[in-house]
């Protein structure tokens, strides 16, 4: 399979270096052969037909210059949008950063790739948050497959595990902490009986929070997240503008503290029901399978035979996220392998 590969950020570098690591695992196993022939970032891009060697790709990491100014690869300017349409791949590998306004340039680094006949997976929120619907039946007009398991709790299969484990079941309602640095505030404001302001200021120290933090601690991040598990879990075609969003910044200690005397506490908390979507601080008891603590993440599939199952684990991280585009690349060279037995 050659990939190109669209921004060379944390992500994009742990992809490079887990394909690296485990191709010959992969290959073995799966028959799963992957060359990265091309990567575009905001500079230029780089392209080599025949595929980047590890050590090459290796070389390209340790140094951090521009990747453009490679003098025997290098293409200086090239934007992305000529990449995808000018570089033969079956697989284009979105990186690019989340922008929840318009979504681009992801938006059309995506809808290119399906144009030209390439798959594609993706780690970035802001297309799938604005135009999923629309996203999945272009994929699908143009017998392509999207992907994008980085999106929701990188580290923890929960795309995975609500379409495979319970294929057959009927998920009647999710309720998920989606956001790892919103959970490490109000875990931190309980714990340490600090204010808000101090624990937000403690999570940008650790990098748990960026110096910006909106997009986490209003709500969106877990928005974009569960308008992403309406469409492919519940077959919800809803966006951004349908989810009832309220972060946690009027959240104090004196309310946790309350809470606590009725061995309860509060947590941020993305619901997809009968009754709509929506995002918002809730009470929940300390015996939920939900409570979780620091950058945790967790997730409750309400089921009609199963009754509910929760999936616990990490979140969004370099080589979490990166093992998730992974498993993406695996999935869907699974899904061309049996249309090919088909």
């Amino acid at each position: 399979m050659r990939i190109i590969l669209v921004g060379y950020g944390v992500v994009g570098k742990g992809v490079t270096s887990i394909l690296a690591k485990r191709y010959t695992e992969k290959n073995t196993s799966y028959g799963f052969n992957p060359k990265i022939v091309a990567i575009a970032d905001v500079d230029g891009a780089i392209i080599n037909s025949r595929g980047f060697s590890s050590e090459k790709l290796e070389t390209f990491k340790q140094k951090g210059y521009q990747l453009s100014t490679d003098a025997e690869f290098g293409n200086p300017g090239m934007s992305a949008l000529e990449v995808i349409e000018e570089v033969e791949a079956e697989a284009v590998v979105e990186l690019t950063p989340v922008n929840i306004k318009n979504a681009e340039p992801a938006l059309s680094h995506i809808t290119k790739a399906f144009k030209t006949g390439k798959h594609v997976v993706t780690t970035n929120k802001g297309p799938l948050a604005l135009a999923m619907p629309a996203l999945t039946e272009l994929a699908e007009h143009n017998n392509v497959f999207l992907r994008f398991s980085g999106t929701v709790g990188g580290g923890t299969p929960m795309l995975e595990f609500a379409k495979r484990c319970l294929v057959g079941d009927k998920i009647l309602a999710i309720k998920g902490i989606l956001n790892g640095t919103t959970n490490y505030i109000l875990s931190e404001m309980g714990q340490s009986c600090i204010s808000f302001q101090e624990a937000l200021t403690n999570a940008q120290k650790l990098g748990y929070a960026e110096r910006e933090p909106s997009m986490d601690i209003d709500g969106f991040d877990t928005a974009c997240k569960v308008v992403i598990l309406s469409n492919w879990i519940m077959g919800k075609k809803v966006t951004l503008k349908d989810v009832d969003i309220t972060g946690i910044r009027k959240i104090t200690l004196e309310m946790l503290q309350d809470t606590a005397k009725r061995c309860n506490t509060i947590k941020l908390v993305g619901t997809i029901d009968d009754s709509g979507v929506s995002v918002k601080p809730i009470e929940i008891s300390w015996t939920n399978p939900l409570c979780v603590s620091g950058v945790l993440n967790a997730v409750t599939f309400q089921t009609e035979y199963a009754a509910d199952q929760t999936l616990i684990g990490r979140g969004a991280g370099g080589v979490e996220t990166a093992n998730a585009v992974l498993r993406d690349l695996l999935d869907i060279r699974h899904k061309l392998a049996s249309k090919l037995l088909s």
